[in-house]
């Protein structure tokens, strides 16, 4: 059985999947581990809990799935990961339960996760990362 590595990414931050290339590629040649790519759409509710406002009209869920499937598999193009063994996730809530949820299920060997450096709002509310590290039963590798 090879390893399992998910890999959340964040469409809307290229920067941060920049940063995590050169580690997910070489997790991934130990083993020929099956990398499972996640990007995770909030729903409303998460955003109204940030405080963020949004407009009246939004796209339709499977408008918006469709859309961050295509711009994660166009992103995971970046990554020197033979095709056969990427796979592609869509989930709509919380990012850090869709992250905890998909590692328990597939299960994952390890989650590679971009964070942003601590500030005062990390403190406050926590991140994504800090709760998948506390949560996760495998191994986190958070990259900055």
């Amino acid at each position: 059985m090879s390893r399992m590595i998910l890999v959340p990414i964040d469409i809307s931050d290229k920067e941060f999947t920049e940063r995590i290339i050169s580690h997910v590629e070489s997790e991934a040649r130990i083993d020929d581990a099956e990398v499972h790519f996640l990007t995770v759409i909030p729903s409303l509710p998460y955003y109204a809990s940030l405080g963020m406002a949004y407009t009246a009209e939004l796209p339709g869920m499977d408008e918006l799935r469709e859309g961050s499937e295509t711009q994660l598999k166009e992103l995971a193009k970046q990554f020197s990961i033979p095709e056969d063994r990427m796979h592609f996730h869509v989930a709509e809530g919380s990012p850090k339960d869709k992250i905890l949820a998909l590692a328990k299920s597939l299960p994952a060997d390890l989650v590679i996760i971009a964070s942003h450096r601590p500030d005062i709002t990390t403190y406050l509310l926590g991140s994504n990362a800090a709760a998948v590290v506390r949560h996760a039963e495998c191994s986190v590798l958070v990259v900055r």
